[in-house]
């Protein structure tokens, strides 16, 4: 059984982790796999939106212990985060269309913070989620020192950092982890409807706004400003503004394409 499913349609990109044996934990095989099919639905034009959700009753409990703790298996712990992680978060942010984590279960560890870095957290209220780096003596990664602090504040990140106390769906609402909580019974028909709704939007001016979100993590007022400039004359020369324009003029609806 493949450790991604993956598969196209109308536009949406669906991945689901698949190791439901072990609450979709990563191994090498896994990140390796993700990363690779993230690289296809950025090169692909018939990808427009990313779905990520996880089989079976969790989301992502993170990294699977019992390879890091096999002589035989064990990557050592720069490999797992220069070579699985970090190349994932960072194709996450970069990939100039949508990416939606729908969270369906618990989101632990780097689970949770694959999650936080996706552009929408949409999650089931059967979710939760755990900063669980501290129980076993580590420190948090997957960039949750960077999104999470910015998401909910310094204070609570801070202490649920430390503390590792479980969330649930609807307190992560709440703190503004996550853009809606839905119910268990039509979480994933939203999950997909939200990802639909997506991929038929101007995708081209979404990608464009993913990038200056990125740039004011670090920027200045006045550098993102001229960023907002550049981009916005950018956005107008694309053929989804002009067909925007055009169906509101003509009272329609429009059709856009991405582009």
């Amino acid at each position: 059984m493949p450790s991604i499913e993956f598969q196209i349609e109308n536009g949406v990109a669906r991945i689901t982790l698949n190791r439901p044996e072990t609450f979709n934990s990563f191994n090498r095989e896994m990140a390796l796999l993700l990363q690779k099919t993230l690289d296809e639905c950025s090169a692909s034009d018939k990808v427009r939106a990313i779905m990520l959700i996880g089989n079976g009753k969790a989301f992502c409990a993170g990294q699977d212990l019992k390879e890091v703790t096999s002589p035989e298996l064990n990557p050592g712990f720069r490999k797992i985060l220069e070579e699985h992680y970090n190349p994932i978060i960072e194709r996450i942010r970069n990939i100039e269309k949508p990416v939606i984590a729908a969270v369906n279960g618990v989101a632990a560890g780097a689970g949770a913070n694959i999650a936080l870095a996706c552009d929408i957290v949409v999650a089931s209220e059967a979710a939760s989620f755990i900063q669980a780096f501290s129980k076993i003596g580590l420190v948090p990664d997957s960039a949750g020192t960077f999104f999470l602090p910015r998401l909910i504040g310094f204070q609570k990140a801070s202490a649920l950092m430390m503390l590792g106390d479980k969330v649930s769906a609807k307190e992560a609402e709440q703190l503004g982890m996550v853009y809606k909580v839905v119910e268990v019974e039509t979480f994933e028909e939203e999950a997909v409807k939200l990802a639909s709704k997506l991929a038929k939007m101007p995708t081209k001016a979404l990608g464009l706004t993913k990038r200056l979100l990125n740039q004011s993590m670090t920027n200045t007022l006045q550098e993102q400003l001229a960023m907002e400039s550049d981009l916005q004359i950018e956005s107008a020369e694309s053929e989804d503004y002009a067909e925007g324009v055009n169906a509101f003029i003509e009272k329609r609806k429009p059709v856009f394409k991405g582009k």
